[in-house]
């Protein structure tokens, strides 16, 4: 048996991973979280699972400037087929929620530019208790292709664990054989929480575009701090398989959600952004706030994500309440290494914690030093050395987002002016000669601020 699974190995690597796809974490939007499989359409017309919640979607991405900034696919989930396959054991999708048909679905979306995102399951049914793709690979894979889907969530309920090292392979090989370049998301791991020695990242990086590792987030603190602390207890392994081409997902980003503040929304997008996990939004884009927006648009947080290095960030400080994260990021050269860190505070309950860092305790040591900024702030706090230190304060479930390039490999940008929606204040910042010398502390606490 152990000779044959090998052999099958052997042969589908011959098709293995190879679709250029991915070089940086994908960015898009997907329903499940928000709209799970509500399929009732006349009691919820408007967050029903149905063709123009998906059409909905993709306008606001692109009326709201989302697009722009990366978030370039829309992603079905769960529940959108009939119930049974056709005559020829196609796929169908629900006729009467999604009349137009699949293919002409992914058209609404390539006429915006826009990528085009379809849910299956490897099993014999889905989780929702539709057409599964077992033993139906490669009718699928063809069926996904000729509707020219961009993008392949593939789940795993319903299904035997152990198939689960030759399904997903199997079904990357048929995916191959389409011709048409289609993103590969597996939930391969997500079924093995319960045993991690059969998790083999190597062997699943060769296969999958991207893969779930725990459980579902849904739109609370606890469950986002869950998936923290899971992907903190096994950083090891994650971050020596984890690059361009090959992501772990820990989930689709709530912000926007009911029960989810506006601290707890700069948390996830901090910690999901220092990982270069995929930035995969589950919220109605036509009702979302302002503040939840911005957080979603800022710009230079999506930058640390999308960093070409692909560097997940590593937890190197931790207490019961704060953990600091640390990820390398370009410009970085030989020994000139550029860095963005963050600290959270898990504590939803506890008051504003104050935190002093020293750059050298982050392991910040080059001598020239570094330009630092906060992110979400928007301000230049000038060049920092490895010695200095800043004091921060962070909300009860808030962070702290900073991005330090190297000195010897930036070119300090000049004055700068900011308005900050979401604290509603202004700030000025002139860079100067001056810098901090040796242990000099920078207090940069946010209740120190001043109003506008």
């Amino acid at each position: 048996m152990r000779l044959g699974f090998f052999l099958f190995l052997l042969f589908v690597g011959v098709y293995s991973l190879d679709n250029g796809l991915g070089r940086t974490p994908p960015m898009g939007w997907m329903s499940w979280t928000a709209f799970y499989c509500e399929i009732d359409c006349q009691k919820h017309p408007t967050g029903c699972i149905n063709e123009q919640l998906y059409k909905d979607m993709a306008d606001e991405l692109v009326a709201g400037g989302y697009d722009k900034l990366g978030y370039k696919s829309v992603h079905i989930d769960d529940c959108w087929s009939e119930m049974e396959r056709d005559s020829n054991g196609i796929l169908v999708a629900n006729k009467t929620r999604f009349p137009s048909g699949m293919k002409n679905l992914a058209k609404y979306m390539h006429d915006r530019g826009l990528k085009f995102g379809i849910y299956e399951d490897y099993g014999t049914k889905t989780c929702g208790g539709y057409p599964g793709s077992y033993k139906h690979e490669r009718t699928d894979a063809q069926t996904f292709a000729s509707w020219d889907v961009d993008y392949l969530k593939l789940d795993g309920c319903n299904i035997d664990q152990a198939l689960m090292p030759i399904g997903y392979p199997l079904f990357e090989k048929e995916l191959n054989a389409t011709g048409r370049p289609i993103m590969y998301s597996c939930s391969w791991p997500a079924y093995l929480i319960d045993h991690p020695e059969l998790v083999d990242y190597h062997l699943i990086g060769k296969y999958c575009n991207t893969w779930r590792n725990f459980d579902d987030i849904n739109s609370s603190w606890k469950s986002i701090v869950s998936i923290i602390s899971y992907y903190d207890k096994n950083q090891d392994k994650h971050i020596p398989t984890h690059g361009p081409g090959r992501w772990h997902d820990p989930d689709m980003l709530v912000i926007g959600n009911k029960g989810i503040t506006l601290d707890m929304s700069i948390s996830q997008f901090t910690i999901w952004c220092i990982w270069s996990a995929p930035l995969i939004m589950s919220n109605d884009l036509r009702i979302i706030g302002d503040d939840f927006k911005s957080v979603l648009q800022n710009q230079e947080a999506i930058r640390i994500n999308q960093d070409p290095l692909g560097i997940m960030g590593r937890l190197i400080q931790n207490s019961t309440d704060i953990g600091t994260y640390v990820k390398q990021i370009t410009p970085s050269k030989g020994d000139k290494k550029s860095y963005a860190f963050a600290l959270l505070n898990r504590n939803s309950n506890k008051g504003y914690r104050k935190v002093e860092v020293q750059l050298s305790h982050l392991g910040l040591n080059d001598p020239s030093g570094y330009f630092v900024h906060d992110i979400w702030a928007r301000v230049d706090l000038g060049l920092l050395r490895p010695g200095d230190s800043i004091v921060v304060s962070i909300a009860p479930a808030g962070s702290v987002f900073f991005r330090a390039d190297v000195a010897s490999l930036h070119n300090p940008i000049g004055r700068r002016r900011y308005r900050l929606d979401n604290y509603n204040v202004i700030y000025e910042f002139e860079k100067t000669q001056a810098r901090l010398e040796g242990n000099d502390l920078f207090d940069y606490s946010r209740t120190n601020r001043v109003p506008f």
